[in-house]
């Protein structure tokens, strides 16, 4: 029997065996704008394909294959799946690793608090079961997690918020300390940095990690700074940031923290503010995604993140039309890591 201790959440960086997407279909809420956020999904997946292969959820097979021009350096794979939306982070499995064998953790999806509909994506993970993860473990577990929730350094520390893992509408039946309990032994974790503040204006998530602060390497956080005085966010980002300043890894160390500038705000055609951020940026294995808005920030955060990831490929990919449906690059992806073997027929 594997011992628990050697068990484990690997780091994004590590090296991946692929990225997983769902793809909008005319029936989800991508609906709106329907082509824009198509040819964005495309542009998406072909550039993750020249550095991974990936995998693509989709309603119909051949029509969704037959938008992709069929030249990425890896392949592009596409299954059937029955699905509500597209948000593929929080729907997807969450991969452990017991030693160095791989076990898929099947959590609950209930669409952020049962704010939308969910039924079909909480299900796409088992429904892969027989197909593109049937070498696989999957274990479900009667708990509420959300992938873009929770940040790994590989080596056993957490990187979260109580707004999201203690809201209401998700575990209301745990405290903080039977969560972080749970966390620590499905997870294989150490240590749990729980951030208190932090969170942005149209986010439905209630404050993900992943729009807010990242792990980069086990001793380097990137993280949201908003400059401006008069921006809603400013106090509490700042607060964020001053909870960030004091946080320690198991090294007992503080952090080196990489500021991410805040665009410019963007808004939707009903005029409310819109979650755009530049910590939603993707790994992939030899590059880094970054999610671009067309604002005058946008080199900016590419500088800043191809200076934390000096030997990668870092790529700005335009995400307004991700933007527009309050969410952005990670949160339409899972990755996998290099131990999961699938079998494709």
């Amino acid at each position: 029997m594997i011992n628990a201790q050697k068990r484990r959440l690997p780091a994004e960086w590590e090296r991946q065996s692929f990225i997983q997407f769902t793809f909008p279909h005319k029936n989800s809420d991508w609906a709106n704008n329907y082509e824009k956020n198509i040819a964005c999904f495309v542009n998406i997946i072909e550039k993750v394909a020249e550095f991974n292969p990936v995998i693509v959820g989709c309603e119909n097979v051949k029509n969704t294959q037959s938008l992709f021009r069929n030249h990425t350096k890896f392949s592009i794979h596409f299954i059937k799946v029955d699905s509500n939306d597209s948000w593929t982070r929080d729907h997807g499995a969450i991969t452990i690793l017991e030693g160095d064998q791989p076990k898929l953790l099947d959590f609950i999806f209930n669409g952020w608090g049962n704010k939308f509909k969910s039924a079909l994506d909480n299900k796409i993970t088992l429904n892969l079961s027989d197909t593109l993860f049937k070498a696989l473990p999957i274990v479900s577990k009667a708990f509420i997690l959300e992938g873009g929730s929770i940040e790994s350094d590989g080596r056993g520390v957490l990187l979260t918020t109580t707004q999201c893992l203690l809201s209401t509408t998700r575990n209301s039946d745990m405290t903080q300390s039977q969560i972080e309990h749970f966390l620590k032994k499905e997870l294989g974790l150490k240590k749990i940095l729980w951030l208190n503040h932090g969170a942005l204006i149209g986010d439905d998530t209630d404050a993900h990690i992943d729009t807010l602060a990242r792990f980069c390497a086990v001793d380097t956080i990137a993280y949201v700074k908003c400059k401006d005085s008069q921006d809603v966010h400013y106090q509490t980002l700042k607060r964020m940031e001053d909870e960030l300043k004091e946080f320690k890894g198991l090294s007992g160390n503080k952090y080196k923290l990489v500021a991410l500038p805040m665009p410019d705000a963007c808004y939707a055609q009903e005029g409310n503010r819109l979650p755009a951020t530049y910590a939603n940026f993707l790994l992939v294995n030899d590059g880094v995604l970054v999610p671009i808005y067309g604002v005058r920030q946008d080199q900016e955060a590419l500088d800043r993140i191809q200076n934390i990831f000096p030997k990668r490929k870092v790529v700005g990919v335009d995400c307004l039309p991700l933007i527009q449906q309050n969410g952005s690059l990670h949160c339409i992806s899972m990755q996998y890591p290099s131990a999961v073997k699938i079998m494709l027929e």
